[in-house]
């Protein structure tokens, strides 16, 4: 099974929890005003049960791109997070320019959802540990005005789906 991408763009968030819906995955979506930082998405989001995240996109020196995933309040050194990682050099933000084209997203709406639209695998995913023990955990569904949770098996499941397997690292702390 997979999630099926339009040939010629991005999947789009409609796209996305149809695709979700069609593989099985059973997920609840909350609509809300556009959070574009972890502040405003808590003020935002009200009592949403389980993890909620935040979400790096970043390159190393050699342009490899991490889309780090993390509890929405945990601390990373950004000088030193490559040599977790596997990165080549310190790591810095990639433009909002190579996020909508390897992710389909823009800025403030950073996801791993995205990964569904990384074509050709350019993309290391890599959800820091202490997210994980979560049973249930909330992402935005490639927009920043909803949010979408979902078991931790069913996230799994998704990433497998769309054939990104995760790298989980304990890169917080």
């Amino acid at each position: 099974m997979s999630i099926l991408l339009p040939p010629d763009r991005p999947l789009n968030s409609d796209e996305l929890l149809r695709g979700l819906e069609a593989i099985g995955i059973d997920a609840t979506t909350h609509e809300h005003e556009a959070a574009h930082t972890v502040d405003e998405a808590q003020a935002l989001r009200g009592t949403i049960p389980g993890g909620h995240a935040k979400n790096l996109f970043v390159r190393d020196k050699k342009g490899r791109i991490f889309l780090l995933v993390l509890e929405e309040t945990a601390m990373i050194d950004l000088k030193r997070v490559h040599e977790i990682v596997g990165g080549t050099g310190r790591v810095s933000f990639g433009s909002p320019e190579l996020m909508q084209e390897v992710l389909g997203v823009t800025p403030g709406s950073v996801t791993p959802f995205g990964i569904a639209n990384d074509r050709d695998g350019k993309v290391t995913l890599v959800i820091d540990a202490p997210l994980m023990r979560h049973e249930r955990l909330n992402f935005h569904p490639l927009v920043n005005t909803r949010t979408t949770g979902l078991s931790r098996a069913d996230f799994l499941k998704f990433l497998d789906a769309v054939g990104h397997a995760p790298t989980v690292l304990k890169i917080s702390g």
